[in-house]
């Protein structure tokens, strides 16, 4: 893990980050990296993983505890937190070292010295894996199951995972007696130099198997296409991420197998807009159901309500219908719906509705339209100017005047 970058830096945050903070950066830098929008980009597809990755850890409350207290070991299912596990990761140790040993002949020792390679016949989680699924903003509201197809690698059915054929067995590689390695020497300037490379006959395992299993040539492993049934939570936003444990790669030498991370596009609904927790609804109404008042009917995701509008209500006016919102899959609080009015100007109208409105036009007084009143005393003040006080332009005549 020497190699992964800290998940609140990955995310751009600190330390002590909000939920909401998280999911709104983990969006910005989702839509930043997305595949889609860097086709090719091999860059851009690794940092994509890299926030997913981070997203996953730290919108888990009991992860992102973990992770806080102890750093990438707390997540690290082979770490040895919750199992008894000494809690250091060896893999962390070797890979910090790696890099610097392969500058002396891949991996090899200097002036005699080598390095021990971690046991290749240790348990290893399986190879984490990513899928899409898209569903429509009422699934994303509600929840909803998916069923998702996916190629992938699986434990081969003849043989167990164990690469071994009927009546065969694994025995001691006879290149590396065992060791899984094999070592070279040669004399130079600075004096012997030990160079240890994995075995190529075994692998690095230090066995070999004497009858393969037909089925999957000995790997263990065969590919796929495999339904994966995905459970999608109430409330799920777009371009979030559900994982899926235990649906990746197949585990190696008894490891665990790896997690499906599954990002979940929602389609836009007709009538309303999501901004977190809230929605917001555009409501057409007439001119006289906005003059007089009227109780109308308000579709929202789970049903209609009826409210009443009062008289006077002007274009744009917003009205609040509290817990009609989304309910959070994390904490479980609701948002709000946000009414917006729009005010429909009707056309098309006959001879005698346009006498009736040109009637009522005539009977108006600019009292009874208080926005409009103020917008041309502000006319006026700003072309005559305010009659208590004079222009600099006349008192200056006055005193000429008076001369």
């Amino acid at each position: 893990m020497a190699d992964k970058r800290d998940y609140y830096e990955v995310l751009g945050l600190q330390k002590g980050a909000s939920d909401s903070e998280i999911k709104s950066a983990f969006r910005k830098q989702a839509m930043k990296y997305h595949p889609d929008r860097n086709p090719g980009d091999k860059e851009a597809e690794e940092k994509f993983k890299e926030v997913n990755e981070a997203y996953s850890v730290l919108s888990d409350p009991e992860k992102k505890d973990r992770y806080d207290r102890f750093g990438f070991a707390g997540v690290d299912p082979n770490a040895g937190f919750g199992g008894g596990g000494s809690g250091f990761n060896t893999s962390s140790f070797d890979d910090m070292f790696g890099d610097i040993f392969n500058m002396f002949g891949g991996g090899g020792g200097f002036g005699g010295f080598g390095r021990q390679s971690a046991n290749p016949n240790a348990p290893k989680k399986g190879q984490d894996m990513q899928a899409r699924v898209t569903i429509s903003f009422d699934e994303a509201f509600f929840g909803t199951k998916k069923k998702i197809k996916l190629k992938k690698q699986v434990k081969c059915p003849d043989c167990g995972g164990t690469g071994v054929g009927q009546g065969g067995a694994k025995k001691v590689c006879p290149v590396c007696q065992g060791s899984g390695q094999t070592r070279t020497q040669r004399q130079t300037p600075f004096g012997m130099m030990a160079n240890v490379t994995t075995c190529s006959r075994c692998g690095g395992t230090g066995q070999v198997i004497d009858r393969p299993c037909p089925k999957c040539s000995g790997t263990g492993t065969v590919r796929k296409e495999v339904i994966i049934e995905v459970s999608i939570p109430a409330g799920i936003d777009d371009q979030a991420v559900v994982s899926v444990r235990g649906q990746g790669g197949p585990g190696k030498n008894g490891g665990p197998d790896g997690d499906l991370f599954v990002i979940v596009t929602v389609r836009p609904h007709k009538l309303f807009k999501r901004y977190g927790l809230d929605l917001e609804l555009e409501y057409p109404i007439t001119f006289t159901q906005a003059a007089l008042g009227a109780e109308v009917t308000i579709p929202t995701m789970d049903g209609r309500v009826r409210y009443k509008v009062p008289a006077g209500t002007q274009p744009g006016t917003t009205f609040r219908l509290r817990g009609k919102g989304v309910r959070s899959p994390n904490s479980g609080s609701i948002g709000d719906l946000f009414v917006r009015v729009q005010l429909e100007v009707p056309s098309n109208l006959t001879q005698r509705q346009i006498e009736l409105l040109q009637e009522f036009d005539s009977n108006s007084t600019d009292e009874m339209y208080k926005k409009k009143k103020s917008f041309f005393e502000s006319v006026k003040e700003i072309f005559t100017g305010d009659d208590k006080a004079e222009a600099p332009s006349e008192k200056g005549k006055k005193r000429k005047k008076r001369k």
